[in-house]
């Protein structure tokens, strides 16, 4: 699942770290004849991507008569954790997805263990394909997104929301909300009826994801661009972070979210949802194909109200590596993704297509969702997530929320405690 992608970068890091980068050599001596195309990602098969990507296969076994695609399906962790000693190798893959950012394939791209792709996104118009915000994920400079070369080349798209419970909603006689004020009197309506309205996850990803919600209610472009890019130093006490961590302990106090969820993980947040138990919760995309398939009830989907930033991103890239031998073959593979057959099938099948036209989209929840999703990035609404800045910061996050939903600590000893690993993992940044 696409949620696990942001965990533990700082075993990326270990493990770079812990390899000698200067025992291969590159991977400039390209055999212009190659007739082997090794491919990785770590999609399952059922789901969008991995239903999209299996025709993008095919569509390039037809278009290279007498190429053989090697393909594997790794778990994530596998390439999480080794990802620098695997494509340093002579056994690794000419082609894989990898997780965006700045401790992945940033790292990874400083380090010269990714080919360069600035020329054949000019020449192949994936410059022109892909708005600002979902390029961010795919440039990096000296390992920092946002600017200087192509790295990788996403084709899909993730994006947070609010899913909703439509038969309690009507059962307790709620609208779908479209402020912020609207939002807080459906929940108190709930609290009044004695159901807790925001299922929650303390113990992984949700929760840090929620604050970044509200902190992003009162933020602007300026403001991710410091967070996340270092353009300015961030003040932690202030609007937009202050809001976004009292307004969390605020909805814990009012019932809006339960205290005992500071330990429930993600997959218990979800499976409340699914069975009916929780008329909202505040997550990403990647359930969305999941609750498609497995939920019973009607159920629906709508933007975090008010809102013109939201946290989500490119999904991840396909990147090459440098040692690649089949290096025009993965640029044609890459090609055949951005197509709009294969758009067309991630939009179909429960996924976000970075160019999807929604129009060819038969189901109406699908539709929506592009459609959402297209809105946000053509408006350069989306802010990427609140552990991308720095290695290490999603333990951090994940520790500073627990406390604020058992309340064990207030919002300033919580913004205390995460501004300075922040600090210190940004300065380290900029020494190197």
């Amino acid at each position: 699942m696409h949620r696990f992608r942001r965990v533990a970068v700082a075993a990326v890091v270990a493990a770079l770290t812990a390899t000698n980068l200067a025992a291969c050599g590159g991977g400039d001596s390209e055999d212009s004849s190659a007739n082997v195309l090794k491919l990785w990602h770590y999609e399952s098969a059922n789901s969008a991507m991995g239903i999209a990507w299996d025709r993008a296969i095919e569509i390039f076994k037809e278009e290279h008569e007498g190429v053989e695609v090697r393909f594997e399906r790794k778990a994530f962790e596998q390439i999480q954790q080794n990802a620098g000693m695997i494509i340093n190798s002579s056994e690794g893959p000419d082609i894989m997805e990898y997780n965006k950012g700045n401790a992945t394939s940033g790292l990874l791209s400083s380090q010269g263990l990714l080919t360069d792709l600035t020329e054949e996104a000019t020449k192949r118009g994936w410059d022109k394909a892909l708005s600002p915000s979902l390029q961010t994920t795919a440039r990096y400079d000296n390992g920092v997104m946002g600017s200087g070369n192509w790295y990788g080349v996403p084709n899909y798209g993730e994006y947070v929301m609010v899913y909703f419970n439509k038969e309690l909603f009507a059962e307790h006689g709620v609208s779908v909300p479209t402020t912020m004020a609207e939002f807080t009197a459906a929940m108190d309506t709930f609290v009044a009826k004695g159901v807790t309205p925001l299922g929650m996850s303390g113990a992984e990803y949700p929760a840090g994801q929620l604050f970044y919600q509200l902190a992003l209610s009162r933020a602007d472009r300026a403001f991710v661009n410091n967070y996340q890019l270092y353009a300015n130093p961030v003040d932690f006490k202030a609007d937009p972070m202050r809001y976004g961590a009292e307004t969390f302990a605020e909805w814990v106090r009012k019932g809006y979210v339960a205290k005992d969820s500071a330990s429930l993980k993600a997959e218990d947040m979800g499976t409340a949802f699914m069975s009916g138990k929780a008329p909202m919760i505040v997550s990403g995309s990647w359930w969305y194909g999941r609750f498609k398939s497995e939920i019973k009830f009607d159920w629906d989907s709508f933007l975090f109200p008010g809102n013109t930033l939201h946290a989500g991103s490119s999904g991840n890239l396909w990147v090459v590596p440098e040692t690649s031998k089949a290096k025009n073959l993965a640029y044609d593979f890459i090609d055949i993704t951005l197509r709009p057959e294969i758009q067309g099938l991630i939009g179909n099948n429960g996924g976000v297509p970075v160019s999807g036209d929604p129009a060819t989209i038969s189901d109406e929840k699908d539709r929506r969702l592009v459609e959402n999703f297209n809105n946000i990035s053509s408006q350069d609404g989306l802010a990427f997530y609140p552990d991308w800045p720095v290695p290490g910061y999603y333990d951090v996050l994940v520790s500073g929320f627990q406390s604020l939903i058992n309340q064990s600590k207030t919002p300033d000893q919580v913004l205390d405690s995460i501004a300075k690993p922040y600090q210190d993992g940004v300065a380290e940044i900029k020494r190197n």
